[in-house]
Order: structure tokens, then sequence, then C-alpha cells
């Protein structure tokens, strides 16, 4: 029933005048301070006629340098997971486009398939996504066409704790001693034990290192990394509208201390989905044969669960959550 109506909602979407029938791709280079350019990748609506090339991984959209169609469109930003890239929600940010918002994901430096060695400085993440929205609506070719107040983020794992700070959240890493202490099995404990990473060197981070976004008006979140590490006052000074995604078989990060501890800490209900017999990263797109034999821990799902079926409805939700929440 829950698939019907999401192709129902897609349907519908795509016969509103906000939907574009193709959508233009371009990545760019960000210059951010000091640090190296930060990668990200923009999918928007268009006009343009759209062909498949090998860059859009099997998928079509319009050349580069496309006209962007409409204005006062809305932009949602898109943080991925650790060691993930921009590209680790191409699907998600298709649909957005494909509805009428412009989709922009940036490579998180330090963090990403190819290089994780600033993977435990989560302060520089929310940053880059601040860096992010300031060049979408500043800097980038079509920054006259979108409006700044309607702009959203997404995030999976460590982006979706990216983006509860961007959205207000202060969190208190200094409780990961006293939480591996007491789950020295979870996966981020397991991790930082292989490393050789004594959980008390981790450094001090002051309150005023999160960097927040007021320009942010509404969040998905998908598994949240670091979910226990917020806790009522960390969460006080979020309010706005939140969708929050929880799979039912997460065993890299096992509940109740991720997903369900910002579901309860945060000051207003979310919209709150548990997806039944989905695993934590079934969040991600579905495989092609080769990321599958590089990556099966990534790609492998419960027997019977349809990660493509199940993307579709996601899709569909997280469009229209976004309409909902940026008119």
């Amino acid at each position: 029933m829950r698939f019907l109506v999401a192709l129902i909602v897609l349907f519908c979407l795509a016969g509103t005048p906000a939907v574009a029938a193709n959508v233009g791709f371009e990545e760019v280079q960000i210059p951010d301070g000091d640090g190296p350019p930060l990668t990200a990748g923009i999918w928007y609506p268009t006009d343009a006629p759209a062909t498949p090339n090998a860059s859009d991984n099997g998928s079509r959209t319009a050349a580069p340098d496309a006209s962007i169609a409409g204005n006062h469109l809305p932009l949602v930003v898109m943080s991925h997971g650790g060691g993930g890239w921009y590209d680790g929600h191409r699907d998600t940010a298709l649909a957005l486009a494909h509805a009428g918002f412009v989709a922009a994901a940036v490579s998180h430096d330090g963090d990403t398939f190819k290089d994780q060695s600033k993977a435990l400085q989560l302060w520089r993440r929310p940053a880059q996504l601040h860096r992010l929205v300031d060049y979408m609506l500043r800097e980038w070719r079509g920054h006259v066409q979108l409006d700044a107040t309607r702009v959203g983020a997404f995030g999976f794992s460590n982006g979706g704790f990216t983006v509860l700070v961007s959205a207000g959240g202060t969190p208190d890493l200094s409780t990961i001693p006293s939480f591996c202490a007491v789950h020295s099995d979870h996966d981020l404990c397991e991790t930082l034990q292989k490393a050789g990473v004594d959980p008390h060197s981790l450094p001090s981070v002051p309150a005023s290192a999160w960097i927040h976004d007021p320009r942010v008006r509404a969040i998905v979140i998908a598994a949240p990394a670091f979910g226990f590490a917020f806790g009522p006052s960390g969460l006080a000074s979020v309010h706005v509208p939140v969708q929050l995604w929880s799979a039912s078989d997460d065993r890299h990060q096992p509940h109740p201390f991720y997903d369900e501890a910002v579901r309860d800490d945060l000051p207003r209900p979310p919209e709150y989905h548990a997806v039944r017999d989905a695993g934590h990263y079934d969040f991600l797109p579905p495989c092609d044969a080769r990321l599958a034999k590089v990556r099966p821990e990534i790609c492998s799902s419960l027997p019977g669960f349809d990660r493509a079926g199940f993307h579709i409805r996601f899709n569909a939700d997280v469009v229209r959550f976004f309409r909902e929440t940026l008119p």
C-alpha cells in the first residue's frame, strides 16, 4: 500500500508546474579559506535535453552548462556519511531536482572514501556545509534563481549528525569515553579501538566550534550518528521541522542510542519513520555490480528487503516533506 501511495505522490508531483522534465548536473570546486577546495555536485531543474554519459552513473542529466529552469527555487544541501562522497545520495538528489529543487551535495574534506584522515574532527563538517550554503546563495552561477528563504538540508549517518548541528544542535563529544566504556561492542567504539585511539584522548570541543546555520529551515536525517552525544539540552535550539528515518535492523548504530535518542530529545516531535527490516546502509541507493563486489558491506540487505522499492517510497517522502516545509 505504501508503495502505491508513493507512486501516486510521484505522479501527482509530475503534474505540477514546479516539476522539471529534465535535470542538469555539474561538479564544482568551492574555495574554502586556507583549506583545499571542497568538491560538490549540483543537480538542478532544466529545460535542456538530457543524455546518458559515463559520469552520470547510468542516469540521464543535461550537459554541465545547461540552463537552470525557474526562479525562486528552493535549495536542499546534502551531507554524506563517513567515508562517502557527494554522489552517495544521487537518487534522492535527482528526485529533488525533478521536483523543482536545486540539490547540492558536498564531499566532506577529510572524511571521504579517498581520505579519512580528519574523520574524527567532526566540527569541520557543519562548517563545510555552511560554506556550501554560502557558495550556492552567493557565488553559484544560478544563485539569483534561488530563494534564500527556502533552504533545507539532508544528511545520512555522519551527515545526519552534521545536519542536526547546522539546524542548531550542539553535541558533547566528551560523552564518548563513558559511552564506549559501557558499549565497547558498538561500531564507533570498535573503530576507535582498532585505530588505536583512546576515547579519552579525543580533543575537547567547545560549544563555539559547532557552526549553526539559521538559513536552514527544515531537515531530513537518516540514521544520524552520535545521537547519544546531544541530549535534550544539546537539541534544545533545533526548532525547524525534522523528518527522521530509522532502520529497524541497524547493526552499525544499534538502538536505542542514535535515532531514538534524537527522536526523544528534540524539543518538538519529528516526523518519524522506522523502516522495517532495513539496515544502516539501506539508506544508500542500490549498488551496481562493481560497487557490490568492492564494498559488499554497504550493498547487502536482509533477504526479502527491496532496497530499490524502498528508495522510491523514501525519495517520494523526502520530496513531499520539503515541499510542505519549504513552501
